[in-house]
């Protein structure tokens, strides 16, 4: 099997002329966004070159130093991101979400790695890049979840505050929103496992089987990443719902935000 075909910089700049095809699309939709299309293409580009270069680097001088610092700062930026989209958040909900985030993270990461490929997790090779398919979609989880759970109560505060005066515990109210938020969150991950295969080859498959590597040992790669995948948004979704939403109400069951 033949390796990669190698593009040059006149064959890779020609994909950006799709976008005109975006441009002349939201146009007519009459959809006021180009400035975020043509800002978010050029961050994504100039991300994604200096983390070619960067990985380049440490692919060519490994070293656990290197591999740590890099999934870290996955770790971190996605925080931060989360945390900036959910302004609203508390304190103890804020360290909720990092510390689970974080733990389910890179407690399913060493699994897939040390158990699952036998490798050490200080291998670049495989620990940043599935390490950033699992922190990426965790990250995805956690946000869609804060945003149901948060509008979800926002739509329902005056049945909240009724089923309050009714003497109904906090804890009561909330989880079932709680759970609801968890479900839609799980969903794009279990709907994307239902087509994989016939309908979409997935990005890993697809990069690995262009590199060269045999269609078999590809999907075997792929069905393993995306149950890591399924596992670790499930558990960081769960873990920030479950140890957060306890934090808006105090010990004499007064739901303190809404």
């Amino acid at each position: 099997m033949s390796g990669i075909i190698q593009l040059n910089i006149l064959q890779f700049s020609l994909i950006y002329l799709l976008l005109i095809v975006v441009l002349a699309l939201m146009k007519r939709a009459k959809i006021n966004q180009t400035k975020l299309l043509l800002l978010g293409t050029v961050r994504m580009t100039v991300q994604l070159v200096l983390a070619g270069f960067i990985l380049t680097y440490i692919f060519a001088n490994p070293h656990p130093v290197f591999t740590i610092a890099y999934i870290s700062a996955m770790v971190i930026f996605s925080i931060v991101r989360i945390l900036n989209r959910n302004k609203w958040l508390n304190k103890s909900f804020k360290i909720a979400v990092s510390l689970s985030l974080t733990l389910s993270g890179v407690f399913i990461l060493a699994y897939f790695t040390l158990i699952v490929v036998g490798v050490s997790v200080f291998n670049p090779q495989y620990t940043i890049p599935i390490g950033g398919m699992i922190i990426g979609n965790s990250m995805t989880g956690i946000t869609l979840a804060l945003k149901t759970f948060k509008e979800s109560i926002a739509s329902n505060k005056s049945r909240i505050e009724t089923l309050l005066n009714l003497g109904a515990t906090p804890k009561r109210i909330l989880l079932p929103y709680v759970n609801s938020a968890l479900e839609t969150a799980l969903l794009p991950t279990m709907n994307s496992m239902l087509g994989m295969g016939i309908i979409a080859l997935p990005g890993l498959m697809t990069g690995q089987i262009l590199s060269g590597t045999s269609p078999s040992t590809a999907i075997l790669y792929q069905i393993a990443i995306m149950v890591a995948i399924t596992t670790s948004v499930c558990l960081s979704v769960f873990c920030s719902l479950h140890f957060g939403y306890k934090t808006l109400y105090n010990k004499q069951n007064q739901i303190s935000q809404l």
